[in-house]
């Protein structure tokens, strides 16, 4: 072969070994990019039939900001979340919303021992709530006081906070009604929302709750919400300390929520947290009916109450301001994907409401915003289930009672009767059988002394009676016989 044929065939051979080397990286770049778009489509969660049962998908989880920017597509859904309820804005609403996806997706949540609340004013101890053998929990969604420091050392750092908050007059109004405001501030008017909004400082010495097991002085009429949200009640005339701690707030929270725009908070949370329209869907739950709640208060009144809860409006102001931002950032379908949820989630509602049994499943057809789902009567019970029937299961164990906290609505009532508070319901039947026996110990002893009282009595009439009669003979005649 002749060097010139010999030179020809080596150039051939290396310019095939070239093209077949870019091929074959081409297929695998192609490869991988395929890859990681499987990896961001929406992946379908099975139905709530089998929530149970489903196991828990053990996906990375991405920090919030990663998660805020991405407004086109989720890349993986959000599995550890704290919701902080806190009181008289719709928790009984919201909390089920977060329990059916922990049980859903198997999340380790951070429960009670015993009933619905898990910390009021302080922190919880080791036996306010059940452990995890790592001490490590995925979500927490019950009534906690928030505690920035405590919280941390339970959730890891890509921990979604989350809480929900409302328009401070609506607030007020619920409070009054639901935690027997008008007997703590002793008004007896037929509007007592009317007559407490005309000078609320008027009755400071009376709203003034101290709860003297955790040493915290609290006024329900106030700044509840930011209470809730771990801002101290003393701080309610410091509006440069208020502020310095709501900003803090906006750092630490994914998302705080308005009742007031719930449809569209949901939305937002489902967008954010990249979960499915399904985990979103609501009940209302506890909605009451009471004399004063349609009343309108007046241009002044409200000015006024806007001084009395200075803190909480700040808030409010703030976190209002927040979601619109929020929404803002996701583009122009946000408002159509609102339409729709609302939609959906009454026909739900309405479904599950008037489901008779055997009646066939509903089927819920894939859109731009939902996969296809089925609702059946298990996915109707779960959605119309209050959190406590999702804890009892849950919180069997062999403390019974015991660790079970009172509620700030039970010590509120202790104190207007007159009562102390308590952190255990334990402790306020043990003070409460103690008062009975020694109520009963008092009465017997009134009762033995009433005894005596009355023997001693009869002694000294007998022997009184005795002495007058001594000396005369009483001679007993027969009735005259007629003539």
């Amino acid at each position: 072969m002749s060097s010139s044929m010999t030179g020809k065939t080596v150039t051939s051979w290396r310019n095939s070994r070239s093209i077949l080397t870019a091929f074959a990286g081409l297929c695998i770049i192609v490869t991988i990019y395929f890859q990681h778009q499987d990896s961001l489509s929406p992946i379908p969660s099975p139905t709530l039939q089998k929530m149970k049962n489903s196991p828990a998908a053990e996906k990375k989880q991405e920090y919030r900001e990663e998660t805020e920017v991405s407004t086109d597509f989720c890349s993986r859904p959000r599995q550890k979340y704290v919701f902080i309820a806190p009181h008289k804005v719709g928790a009984s609403t919201s909390c089920p919303v977060f329990m059916r996806y922990a049980i859903r997706h198997r999340l380790a949540v951070l429960i009670p021992t015993k009933g619905n609340v898990l910390s009021w004013g302080v922190s919880p101890v080791e036996e306010d709530y059940i452990h995890t053998p790592d001490e490590q929990y995925d979500a927490l969604l019950n009534h906690f006081t928030y505690n920035k420091t405590w919280l941390r050392s339970k959730f890891p750092a890509d921990t979604a906070y989350i809480s929900i908050i409302r328009n401070p007059s609506e607030q007020l109004r619920s409070t009054m009604n639901y935690y027997y405001l008008p007997k703590l501030l002793k008004i007896k008017s037929k509007n007592p929302l009317n007559t407490f909004l005309e000078n609320p400082w008027r009755y400071k010495n009376r709203s003034e709750v101290h709860v003297a097991y955790c040493n915290v002085t609290w006024d329900p009429s106030r700044n509840f919400m930011s209470f809730d949200l771990g801002y101290p009640a003393e701080g309610a005339e410091d509006k440069e300390r208020a502020r310095r701690y709501i900003h803090e707030l906006e750092a630490d929270f994914t998302l705080i929520m308005l009742l007031d725009y719930v449809d569209e908070s949901y939305v937002l949370l489902k967008r954010l947290m990249c979960w499915e329209l399904q985990d979103v869907l609501y009940k209302a739950n506890n909605v009451r009916n009471y004399t004063f709640k349609s009343f309108v208060p007046s241009e002044k009144e409200l000015a006024d109450l806007r001084r009395w809860k200075a803190v909480d409006y700040l808030l409010y102001d703030t976190f209002n301001k927040s979601l619109w931002r929020k929404i803002a950032a996701q583009g122009p379908d946000f408002f159509e994907e609102v339409r729709h949820f609302k939609d959906l989630n009454e026909h739900i509602n309405t479904y599950c409401g008037e489901r008779q049994r055997e009646e066939p499943n509903l089927a819920v057809k894939a859109s731009k915003w939902n996969s296809q789902f089925e609702v059946d009567a298990e996915f109707c019970s779960a959605l119309h289930s209050v959190v406590r029937e999702f804890l009892i299961p849950m919180q069997k164990g062999p403390q019974g009672d015991r660790f079970k906290l009172m509620t700030e609505k039970q010590n509120i009532k202790a104190v207007i009767d007159g009562q102390p508070t308590f952190k255990y319901e334990t402790e306020k039947k043990r003070y409460l059988h103690e008062v009975e026996a020694a109520r009963k110990s008092k009465r017997m002893k009134r009762k033995k002394l009433k005894n005596q009282l009355k023997r001693t009595a009869k002694s000294t009439t007998n022997s009184f009676n005795e002495q007058r009669t001594e000396g005369y003979t009483y001679v007993w005649t027969a009735e005259p016989k007629q003539l």
